[in-house]
């Protein structure tokens, strides 16, 4: 009877690994980056009604381009290094427990491992062009806007990260790596010297790798009982699109608002060239699209010298493809999505004018969770759940068109725990963990024209 037990444990076991996803950690509102470029980093990426530079105002509202004082190209790279923590605990019983006379024993495993991302370059680019006597502004925006990684090694001793079943409880070695590019042509238009309007189209690029590919079908090609999960390596860049829009409002030289909305970005099915379990080929695929944003905001400039900043964003995870559903498919084995609530946001920063040629600024950011402790089983590769970042930067005018810029963040330490889960449910006395933190790095030049 053990091992009658302990097999049908390991294919709970095997079916439970379905259950995770894989998401990654940086200073940022889940998915999406917190802001593009050191200017708009250092302010928590508060842009919405704050145009103080050209990426800033691309990414969170493209009416805001009108408030620049001159045509201006930003060219910025991040160096981000993200942290990120996994561990579990399992106890497996070495005793069916069916004698009355008997209490089941258990054998217990534990163990921690640290993921090794290194650090990944993040590029911005941001021009506006403000022609003369037109009340039309041109922008182009190309933008680092999301993502995810994560590298974590086999383990004999952390249970999710032993080997798939039957050799072990987990998903072995895990990696994840997703990069997210938008390109955003901009026009906004001034309609009156106190209200403008702005419209992009984003043309977005993704590449997902995942191994194991949970967020796929498993197979059972060699016909033991026990499928697994292919690797998801081989697949190319995928195009997505979708539209954002914006409004700048000045009703005084004081008071600035803005607000903007951005469409998700619809993407198509991630496609990958994969084997099954004997080697012989197949395909895996799986949906995401990058949620829908709604941000406001207000900006204050009536204290000489200061500019200070908020915005104010949803971010809408739960109804997004690919995050919206949770839990498996029972029939395929695939995950459904990973469960992510939307996010609320706020963006805080402020700016102070130190000499002609020197500025100094500091941000900080707040958002929602979009993963509750119970799900956490669903998001071990690195889940997006930072929620406190601050920020510091500065800038300096080397020339009336030549500034340098740099920004500096960190995201402080987050951790969510829950059970491990099969279709039974959880398993009492087990527990799944998992703390992020990042810190990054952003440089950058702008030049005035």
């Amino acid at each position: 009877m053990r091992g009658s037990f302990l097999t049908r444990w390991r294919l709970a076991a095997a079916v439970a690994v379905v259950l995770l996803g894989g998401q990654a950690a940086d200073a940022q509102f889940g998915i999406v980056l917190s802001g593009a470029g050191p200017v708009n980093r250092s302010m928590g990426g508060a842009s919405t009604a704050a145009p103080l530079d050209a990426s800033g105002a691309l990414y969170w509202n493209p009416a805001a381009i009108t408030g620049l004082c001159s045509s201006e190209l930003d060219v910025g790279l991040e160096f981000l290094n993200p942290h990120s923590h996994l561990s579990s605990r399992l106890s497996i019983p070495t005793e069916d427990g069916e004698s009355a006379a008997l209490a089941p024993q258990f054998t217990t495993f534990q163990g921690s491992d640290r993921s090794d991302n290194g650090i990944f370059l993040l590029p911005t680019v941001g021009l506006v062009v403000t022609p003369e006597c037109s009340p039309f502004v041109f922008g182009l925006g190309i933008f680092s806007a999301g993502g995810f990684s994560v590298n974590y090694p086999a383990s004999n001793t952390n249970p999710i990260l032993t080997p798939q079943p039957p050799n072990g409880f987990g998903v072995g070695s895990l990696y994840g790596e997703a990069q997210i590019y938008q390109i955003v042509p901009t026009v906004a238009m001034r309609i009156t010297d106190r209200l403008s309007v702005g419209i992009a189209p984003t043309l977005s690029f993704a590449r997902i790798m995942l191994d194991p590919a949970v967020l796929g079908a498993p197979d059972d090609a060699n016909g033991d009982g026990f499928p697994t999960y292919p690797p998801a390596t081989h697949g190319r860049v995928d195009v997505g699109g979708g539209a954002q829009a914006g409004i700048f409002y000045n009703p005084n030289d004081c008071w600035h608002f803005g607000a903007s909305i951005k469409s998700p970005q619809w993407f198509e099915d991630f496609k990958y060239n994969t084997v099954n379990e004997q080697g012989r080929p197949r395909t895996t695929q799986f949906r995401f699209d990058y949620p829908l944003m709604a941000s406001v905001g207000a900006s204050y400039t009536g204290l000489d010298k200061w500019v200070f900043a908020a915005d104010f964003r949803y971010i809408d995870y739960a109804n997004a493809r690919g995050f919206e559903s949770v839990g498996f498919d029972p029939a395929t084995g695939a995950l459904k999505g990973l469960g992510w609530d939307g996010v609320y946001a706020v963006a805080l920063g402020a700016q102070y004018q130190c000499t002609c040629s020197t500025s100094l600024r500091v941000g900080y950011t707040y958002n929602t969770n979009p993963i509750r402790d119970e799900r956490t089983m669903f998001n071990i590769a690195s889940p997006l759940i930072l929620q406190h970042t601050a920020y510091l930067g500065a800038s300096y005018n080397v020339t009336q068109c030549f500034v340098l810029s740099a920004a500096y963040a960190h995201a402080f330490w987050n951790d969510v725990e829950g059970p491990f889960i099969t279709p039974q449910g959880p398993v009492p006395g087990s527990s799944v963990e998992s703390r992020v933190s990042a810190d990054t790095l952003v440089l950058g030049v702008t030049v005035k024209f």
